[in-house]
């Protein structure tokens, strides 16, 4: 166990978090979380079954007394975003996560924490390993790279659970008990490049566009955060001509990308114009963001120039794509009111070989709103000559504040706090709408302690906020019958 949780309570929750934070588990590479789940089941003499794809079950059986209560999954995901502090020579494929503890709160050094959604695992560790804990037969479902596609829950294949209850633990904010989500799709975008000779008289010069916040596209949308891409594009759409010779922005399809850099030639007697242009810009961009991104800064350094960069017209046309490409909140829900009902993440931008690439990602609760968004977007560079292919779409989870489990969550929450919780949506996409779709008659919740910050370097998660969650959710199994 890492010596910064040694002493936290409760401390066989907290000793599962260390040995899942000493695991790699980036997407796509879970098979040390698998081997570590498989071998948990063994220890504790449980059923376990790894399905076709790589998820885990495992299953415990009721507590005496209780065989007769209906079965329940508790599920998260053993993936992580693996981002990082540019300072920092972590390694995500051998090192593991360095856990530091500042005051109520867990956080990592220098990289994304794995809050999201270790401690879901965490939790559900604790349960099926307590003979003394009270519940009827119970099920953990633990899915792969979740955050690169929600995979795993689309191959969960029903014959492997036995549950029609889940309680998807995957949420970041106490109190609030999840009844329904957003649905999403991707647009991949590729605008083929031409390289020609630089002319004399031209100059390099590389923008970077950096110090913003980052976040979770979906969870924290709507709260005006900076967009890095957006940014750079923003100060470069004003230079009449430009060739761009390298090109980079964003990490993960579900982060708002909080570092970009554009590297381009310009005409010699262009150079003072950029230079009163990007300083322009950064004046009114801390301004704007003064707010949600008091960090934000562009930076412009002059750097070597290249043999040969991009023509002029692929790329004004690229820059002026990403400037118009919708980002951020589009339309709020009239349903329920206060969350956001569909949105845009401008989240990858590339310059390889041969093209200009660009990744993002579009969120609806109205799933005709999910593909007009994302057809808008797609249309933005499609008139700047771009293919464009939309892939990866997932389900809406429909709330129905009628349900059983539901039901129980309320009276559970009261019985253990003293107070009601809030039962909602959330415009992130979770697991739970594609596991109802692909498991006739399942009735899902979701519900997590407090996480600030997830999908970024300032992720961190409250420590007292997960204990009162872990005795919530004992609670919560206690009762439902």
């Amino acid at each position: 166990m890492q010596e910064a949780v040694k002493g936290l309570e409760p401390q066989e929750l907290w000793k599962y978090f260390s040995e899942l934070s000493d695991i790699p588990r980036e997407s796509g590479n879970e098979e040390g979380v698998r081997q570590y789940l498989v071998q948990f089941a063994k220890e504790h003499g449980l059923e376990s079954i790894v399905d076709t794809i790589g998820n885990v079950i495992i299953r415990k059986k009721a507590y005496p007394g209780y065989e007769d209560r209906a079965s329940v999954a508790m599920q998260g995901h053993m993936d992580m975003v693996c981002v990082k502090e540019s300072w920092s020579n972590h390694d995500f494929t051998k090192d593991p996560i360095e856990l530091v503890v500042d005051g109520d709160f867990l956080r990592a050094n220098g990289t994304t924490l794995g809050g999201d959604n270790g401690i879901a695992i965490a939790i559900a560790l604790e349960i099926l390993a307590d003979k003394d804990c009270k519940h009827g037969p119970l099920e953990g479902i633990f899915t792969i790279s979740e955050e690169t596609g929600l995979t795993g829950a689309f191959a969960l294949e029903p014959e492997n659970v036995q549950s029609r209850l889940l309680i998807n633990l995957d949420s970041e904010e106490e109190g609030v008990i999840y009844i329904g989500c957003a649905g999403g799709i991707e647009v991949d975008v590729t605008l083929p490049v031409t390289w020609e000779q630089v002319p004399s008289a031209h100059s390099a010069f590389k923008l970077t566009a950096n110090g913003m916040l980052g976040g979770h596209s979906g969870g924290e949308i709507h709260k005006q955060l900076a967009n890095a891409i957006k940014v750079a594009s923003r100060a470069l759409s004003q230079i009449p001509t430009l060739q761009i010779f390298e090109a980079e922005g964003g990490t993960k399809r579900n982060v708002i990308p909080s570092v970009c850099t554009f590297s381009f030639i310009v005409a010699d007697h262009q150079i003072e114009t950029l230079k009163a242009l990007v300083s322009q810009t950064q004046q009114i961009l801390k301004e704007e963001y003064a707010i949600s991104d008091p960090g934000i800064a562009l930076t412009l350094e002059q750097v070597e120039t290249p043999e040969k960069a991009v023509d002029v017209a692929t790329s004004k046309k690229f820059i002026t794509a990403l400037y118009a490409a919708p980002h951020g909140v589009d339309a709020m829900s009239l349903t329920i009111p206060g969350i956001v009902e569909t949105s845009s993440n401008l989240a990858i931008m590339r310059l390889e070989k041969d093209a200009f690439t660009v990744i993002s990602s579009h969120r609806s609760s109205v799933l005709s709103a999910r593909d007009d968004i994302a057809r808008r977007f797609a249309s933005v560079f499609q008139l700047a000559g771009a293919k464009v292919k939309m892939e990866g779409a997932y389900p809406a989870w429909t709330p129905d504040p009628s349900s059983a489990l539901t039901g129980f969550c309320a009276k559970a929450y009261e019985e253990y706090s003293g107070k009601k919780p809030v039962i909602t949506a959330i415009h992130a996409g979770l697991e739970c709408g594609i596991i109802n779709s692909r498991i006739p008659g399942m009735d899902s919740v979701s519900f997590g302690p407090d996480m600030f910050g997830v999908h970024s370097v300032k992720e961190r998660l409250s420590i007292s906020s997960v204990q009162r969650i872990s005795g919530f959710t004992r609670q919560l199994l206690s009762i439902i019958k």
